[in-house]
């Protein structure tokens, strides 16, 4: 059967998301989630809200989110804008900069949706190659994209750059600067506050990981009331349910419990850490909620990830040249992080 999709459409391959095995038993560490529950007050929120209101639409803006999280950051409540998830305020960003043949620049390897998004409106990706380090290139504002996105902390590789660095970039940038700022809670510091100090940069924030809502998609973004006034213009209506907006808002008012669990993580995260080296592996300095580690004398870690599946350990592994040696490791609880480097120690 021909069907008639747009050309860009029909030759592009889709995102394709971490495993979500449909058998249980499994140790899950292969797709960021977190480790402990959301805190109690969510629960009590979405209860009261889940009621006869259900047949309603939502609010199309998302306010009292917005609102408790510009209370939360210290910014203007123009200034801060809600998504259903923070994939679709990337996808809001894609449509509302990328056009046919339009640049969006990148580090790689990072977060694969950002190129999925650029080739759904058509535009090109100007892939920059990390060093081995994984500092920030170079070369970042010489390929004059419309959009510059930077993920920090960066998946795969759990590493962030200095807030300095990207104010530095924000100004040499001829474009946008978007920071990805998914796995901030765990990382050491934030660059946030130039979503305040800068008139191009967009920060990006999202509930699915420090604040164990996966399941609810909620992100927020940060940007010039200008910036956010064009991201409105193709949000999706009513992009987020009535219990997303409770959820995410009791979410930010309980906040120290989202604290307690991401240094819990950070301290599981020091422990597996320490560990991997005397496991045949070398992880590099993450500052999120898992760890990128290389195995030793450049071997393939796919008969790690094979054999760790089937004693049903999930972790992640990229079929690319760069990371085909690399597992990516969420951190889980000490237990699970246990079972794990004891399922590493019998393979030695």
């Amino acid at each position: 059967m021909k069907i008639p999709f747009r050309r860009t459409i029909a030759r592009m391959e889709g995102y394709l998301p971490g495993e979500q095995p449909q058998e249980r038993g499994f140790i899950k560490l292969n797709t960021n989630e977190n480790p402990y529950p959301p805190s109690p007050a969510v629960r009590r929120a979405i209860r009261a809200e889940a009621d006869a209101s259900l047949r309603l639409y939502p609010d199309p803006e998302s306010t009292r989110l917005r609102r408790q999280a510009a209370l939360t950051y210290g910014f203007d409540l123009s200034r801060v804008i809600a998504g259903n998830g923070s994939d679709e305020l990337l996808a809001m960003i894609a449509r509302a900069f990328v056009g046919e043949g339009d640049t969006l620049c990148c580090p790689t390897p990072t977060y694969t949706l950002y190129d999925t998004l650029v080739r759904i409106q058509g535009g090109r990706i100007a892939g920059v190659p990390y060093p081995e380090d994984y500092s920030l290139p170079a070369d970042l504002a010489k390929r004059r994209a419309k959009v510059t996105i930077v993920a920090s902390p960066n998946s795969p590789s759990g590493t962030s750059v200095p807030t300095g660095a990207l104010a530095d970039l924000a100004a040499r940038v001829p474009g946008m600067l978007v920071i990805d700022e998914a796995y901030a809670d765990f990382a050491a510091e934030s660059a946030l506050s130039l979503a305040r100090e800068k008139e191009n940069v967009i920060v990006l924030r999202t509930f699915s990981k420090s604040f164990s809502l996966a399941g609810m998609r909620i992100g927020l973004g940060f940007a010039h009331p200008a910036i956010l006034e064009g991201l409105n213009k193709v949000r999706d209506s009513y992009n987020l349910g009535r219990l997303a907006v409770v959820a995410g808002e009791a979410a930010l008012k309980d906040i120290g419990w989202m604290e307690k669990n991401a240094a819990k993580i950070r301290k599981t995260r020091a422990t597996l850490l320490s560990a991997l080296p005397f496991l045949g592996f070398s992880p590099f300095p993450s500052q999120s909620n898992f760890v990128l580690a290389k195995r030793a004398r450049g071997r393939s870690a796919r008969p790690v990830y094979e054999e760790l599946k089937r004693k049903k350990i999930l972790v992640r592994y990229f079929d690319t040249p760069r990371l085909a040696g690399c597992l990516r490791i969420t951190v889980g609880t000490d237990d699970e992080i246990g079972a794990l480097l004891a399922a590493l120690g019998e393979m030695l």
